[in-house]
């Protein structure tokens, strides 16, 4: 059993919303510690949500997106959040990726820039809002990184390499480390006493992610170029079967968590141990859908 609670990821999809706050409830109830909403769905409307429905657990926002709406509209929700909360919301706030911005039909400038200014904003306006909840910037590589030390009080990755842990928060001074500043990652779990069809589970869920470059490049980064290669020259050739082919077991061990109950405990506890604050887990199943795969995490981190 690990010692060290991990935090979890949780959507509030349409039909089942009343339901996810009752979830939010009971994750607090078991002793995990922190919810965190990405940025499928209304993020923002849980998180108000389980600030009145829960009493000590952290929440925030994994990753809300920037181009969704101004950042003192964004800024004065966050705020209220933050005061009705006593503190223990967290905005975590990213550029999201080209397909979400290409359907928002938004213009973007650079990522860097954008998110330097739109943080900007947001401060300037905090003092008369009230005051602001610690602001968390999502991360990949190492610019971003950077930024995140800059501007915010903490950095939340999705989907990271633990290997490449060690490089990127050698970027964070120890002292802001010291000082409380936040680290997480979203880490895809899948439970199952059979390795393979866990880890199978978890290749879908990623599919997505590496048919994206700046993850390739992140990736490539972390030690896997050969891996990245040949996903890149499967979907060239729109080969989805090439596309898992491609995802070795290597890969995949470094940037999720698959197997037993216990195996899954171990990797959180390394997951602490790579200097992640929260690690945050996103469940799936291989027999079930989200009340399955939340059944499966109960158990596994049953006291």
């Amino acid at each position: 059993m690990t010692e060290r609670m991990p935090a979890i990821a949780l959507v509030a999809v349409p039909g089942r919303r009343a339901q996810t706050v009752e979830l939010a409830v009971e994750i607090e109830q078991r002793g995990f510690s922190g919810i965190y909403g990405p940025s499928f769905g209304d993020a923002m409307g849980l998180c108000l949500s389980i600030a009145h429905a829960t009493n000590t657990i952290e929440f925030g926002t994994s990753i809300q997106p920037i181009y969704l709406q101004h950042p003192v509209a964004l800024a004065t929700t966050a705020s209220y959040l933050h005061e009705i909360a006593g503190g223990r919301f967290r905005l975590g706030v990213g550029v999201t990726h080209g397909p979400v911005i290409k359907q928002l039909q938004v213009e973007t400038g650079k990522p860097l820039s954008d998110m330097r200014n739109y943080v900007a904003t947001m401060l300037d306006a905090a003092e008369r809002l009230g005051g602001l909840p610690d602001i968390v910037l999502a991360t990949l590589r190492d610019k971003m990184v950077g930024l995140s030390v800059e501007v915010g009080d903490g950095a939340v990755w999705a989907n990271a390499s633990r290997s490449r842990m060690e490089h990127s928060l050698g970027l964070v001074p120890d002292d802001r480390r010291a000082e409380g500043f936040w680290i997480g990652n979203m880490i895809p779990t899948v439970i199952d006493d059979d390795i393979e069809a866990a880890r199978a589970r978890n290749r879908k869920t990623l599919q997505g992610y590496v048919a994206l470059p700046n993850y390739r490049n992140y990736w490539i980064d972390a030690g896997y170029e050969e891996e990245m290669s040949a996903v890149s020259v499967a979907l060239k050739a729109r080969d989805k079967d090439g596309v898992l082919a491609a995802m070795s077991n290597r890969w995949l061990d470094d940037c999720t968590l698959s197997g037993s109950a216990g195996r899954v405990r171990d990797g959180v506890e390394a997951w602490f141990d790579a200097g992640v604050t929260s690690p945050i887990l996103v469940p799936s199943s291989t027999s079930g859908g989200q009340n399955k795969a939340f059944s499966e995490l109960f158990d596994t981190f049953s006291s």
